[in-house]
């Protein structure tokens, strides 16, 4: 099996079955696969491949796997092609073989987790590729399927970006509405210095190149770039000069990520990887003869 050379790290045993049982349970219902049932012999093997129809990147092969495990005894499955790496249209990614009824009742499990995981890979692998030579890291955010950020993450990985904040328990983003609430960006600041702990970042989102030299006057760490061109973050890594790391976020497609990288920034955060990604076109075909 081809794997990936970057470290992306394991998605927890407990998270992966918990995800898959439930999608195997929603999909098999109480009376199982009649189809498979009304149809194939219950002895019957069959091999098959799950193949890439299109080229992209491989994510979520473990999701894959514990479907055609979960689903009962009688299957072996075999992963051809890691996460992370690039599969080539018409590349069998794996293989399994087994009792043909269970090959079937798992088929549209495994790839409603390979499919679109793979697709989000894909598309970050794009934006990383578009900032090669920057120093600018592209990085998800937390607007992902409800129940799938983990492994949206995870893939996200598997494309070469980084990860944001998993949730709002992992680090402090005050954003323009808590600003407001707060009285000011000074204000905003110093409130979650007082209570955070050592170990907590702070990040302080700014609308204006004013708002931004009020954070950097107040000495913050991270400051993201909301919504602002290509000119005004020019401005702002110059303002800037090194004493803040600075992320830009909002409207970063793939058409404009060369030039937001190009202006210096540290970061580059969009949710287009997870919530805008077309799945990858990856089928099962059962090998007859």
């Amino acid at each position: 099996m081809r794997m990936s050379k970057a470290n992306l790290g394991k998605l927890p045993q407990p998270l992966v079955e918990q995800a898959v049982r439930a999608a195997l349970l929603e999909d098999l219902g109480q009376a199982g696969d009649l189809t498979g049932q009304a149809t194939l012999p219950a002895q019957a093997e069959a091999c098959a491949r799950l193949v890439a129809r299109e080229p992209g990147v491989i994510a979520g092969m473990a999701l894959a796997a514990c479907a055609f495990r979960l689903i009962g005894d009688g299957l072996t499955f075999e992963p051809r092609v890691g996460d992370g790496v690039t599969a080539m249209a018409g590349e069998t990614v794996a293989q399994v073989w087994g009792n043909a009824r269970l090959v079937m009742a798992a088929e549209r499990t495994a790839l409603n987790f390979l499919n679109p995981l793979s697709g989000v890979a894909t598309l970050t692998r794009a934006y990383v590729d578009a900032v090669a030579g920057t120093k600018a890291r592209i990085c998800d955010t937390r607007k992902t399927v409800p129940g799938l950020r983990a492994f949206q993450k995870y893939a996200v990985r598997c494309g070469g970006g980084a990860n944001h904040r998993y949730g709002l328990s992992d680090a402090i983003l005050i954003k323009d509405n808590h600003i407001a609430v707060a009285g000011g960006v000074r204000q905003a600041l110093e409130a979650a210095r007082g209570f955070a702990g050592h170990l907590v970042a702070i990040e302080i989102e700014v609308d204006t190149l004013e708002q931004l030299q009020e954070a950097l006057s107040a000495g913050a760490d991270i400051v993201l770039l909301d919504n602002m061109d290509d000119d005004t973050l020019t401005q702002a890594v110059k303002m800037t000069a090194g004493r803040a790391k600075l992320e830009a976020s909002g409207g970063v497609t793939l058409d404009r990520v060369a030039s937001i990288a190009a202006t210096g920034v540290d970061f580059i955060s969009t949710s287009q990887i997870t919530m805008g990604a077309p799945p990858l076109d990856i089928g099962l075909d059962i090998e007859i003869g």
